[in-house]
Order: C-alpha cells, then structure tokens, then sequence
C-alpha cells in the first residue's frame, strides 16, 4: 500500500532532520538527489545535513546533482524494514537489481556516508509508489 507523495516528503523530512546521526557528521551534507520511482518522483535538496525542500513535482528542467532511478518494486523492497539480499543497498542494487546511478558520482561520494544513513530511513518513512 503506497502512501501520498506529499505525506511522505513530510515524514521522510522529520525523519532525517532528528536523525542523531545524519546531525552529528553532516555539517557539510550539501546536495541535491534525485529519488525516481516511476510514477513518483522527488528531489530531495540538503543544505548543511537539514533538508532544505523537497520538490515532489519536478519538472525537466528541475536541477539534482545525482539520481537513483528504478521500478516501483525495488523501491519498496529498498523499504521494507528487513530488505531482502541485494536490496539492502544502492550498489547492490545497480550490480544485481535494476537500480540506476546517475549524475555526478563525485558530490555522491563526497556525501555516500551522510547519504547511506538517509537513504536508509526509507525503512522507516515507507516510499510513495
């Protein structure tokens, strides 16, 4: 059962910014991310470890420094509290699964552990598709 896009960029919001660890080592967690689910989309804008917008309607023309692309069914495997194997990170998922990175890999790595610990909220927060 999928939730509301808006009601989701909410609790993914809260969820990040009282995350304790994100808080501590994020200082300088600045970047823009794409989240493409399919028939959801989101950009996500980070601004020294807060979430500074989240754009749940973005156009073409929107700019992201990364995205990570992929089915409906891998993003909510991604979600579930216990991921099955191969879906309990973004690299496993783009070896083995259909997820795919792109962008500018650089401002990813520069951010990959910030980015891990927020990607991994999903667990919590669910996904809209």
């Amino acid at each position: 059962m999928s939730i509301d896009i808006k009601s989701w960029a909410k609790k993914y919001k809260e969820l990040t910014d009282s995350d304790e660890t994100i808080q501590a080592m994020a200082k300088y967690y600045t970047c823009s991310f794409l989240f493409d689910m399919g028939d959801a989309k989101a950009i996500i804008e980070m601004h020294d470890g807060k979430v500074k917008n989240i754009n749940t309607n973005p156009g073409g023309l929107d700019p992201y420094d990364f995205a990570l692309r992929a089915s409906a069914n891998t993003w909510r495997e991604f979600a579930r509290p216990v991921p099955k194997p191969m879906f309990h990170g973004i690299y496993a998922a783009s070896f083995r699964r259909d997820l795919l990175i792109e962008g500018n890999h650089l401002v990813l790595m520069q951010n990959i552990r910030n980015f891990v610990v927020q990607f991994e909220l999903l667990r919590k927060s669910g996904v809209p598709v």
